[in-house]
């Protein structure tokens, strides 16, 4: 699974069914993913990309419900030690907890397998809400409320330059702001309710980026749609643009359930340079 991918695009309603469902605590930034029904092939691929989108956001934490998983053969198992794995390993790490019941073939097979050197199991999905609240606190972070209204977008912009200064990122700022002023707008206008927006840091040294959330109470996530003249005709004033900006700017970006409507997120890092070569 890949944690990171380029221009990462957040799913839809009709592009996955409902046997994984994902959704993000606003509040804690801890993303619960439930799965239901017998783990198959469909299952899988869509349980994979679900985790690779979910990783790609970089979460607190995470919570995996297999409550509702029918595995009887435990063939998920090499799934969960990956994603673990691959959380632990990311800058700063993501707290993953899984909920099953103890006497299940798939919790006797993570066992066997060593589960609890790469990851902690659950009884309970609220066992697992309190532990990962407690386990580590979330890395810095700015907030800032904001009205539906296009013209917020300039605060927003205040908010990204003081994170990038204040954080030494001001390599990423310009972008940042860009990124930033298109999300906020584009909730203000499609949304139309109240935004929240919050900035963290995510990673160290080399790999060091800025992490964009913003959220609103519309539950309708967003999608790329083909540019519509604005009504002087093709010009600046053109309609559709706001993702694509997105897209271009950010090393990825997706969008997420949450409570009460939805989040959507952009990370920004430092561009890889293209090596030339002298003949």
């Amino acid at each position: 699974m890949a944690s990171d991918s380029p221009h990462l695009i957040g799913w839809t309603g009709d592009a996955l069914d409902d046997s994984v469902l994902a959704v993000i605590d606003q509040d804690t930034a801890v993303i619960e993913v439930t799965l239901y029904g017998p783990w198959d092939r469909p299952l899988s691929w869509r349980a994979r990309t679900v985790l690779d989108k979910c990783l790609a956001e970089h979460p607190a934490g995470m919570i995996v419900d297999l409550h509702r998983l029918d595995d009887p053969s435990a063939v998920s198992a090499p799934l969960w030690l990956t994603l673990c794995a691959q959380g632990a390993a990311m800058q700063p790490p993501i707290a993953i907890g899984v909920c099953l019941p103890a006497p299940v073939p798939l919790a006797r097979r993570l066992r066997q397998l060593g589960a609890r050197d790469w990851l902690v199991m659950y009884a309970s999905v609220h066992q697992a809400r309190s532990a990962l609240a407690h386990r580590r606190p979330l890395v810095d972070r700015m907030h800032l409320a904001l009205p539906p209204d296009p013209a917020a977008a300039a605060l927003a912009r205040s908010l990204v330059s003081d994170a990038c200064l204040d954080w030494d990122l001001a390599h990423l700022l310009q972008p940042a702001r860009l990124v930033a002023s298109e999300l906020v707008v584009n909730a203000a206008e499609h949304a139309g309710t109240d935004i929240e927006m919050v900035v963290s840091p995510r990673g160290e040294g080399a790999t060091a980026g800025l992490h964009l959330a913003v959220f609103d109470g519309d539950p309708a996530l967003p999608q790329v749609r083909d540019p519509e003249p604005g009504p002087l005709g093709p010009s600046l004033t053109t309609r559709g643009l706001g993702l694509r900006i997105v897209g271009a700017a950010a090393s990825a970006w997706g969008a997420l359930p949450a409570r009460g409507g939805k989040l959507v997120w952009a990370i920004l890092r430092n561009r890889p340079e293209v090596p030339s070569y002298d003949h």
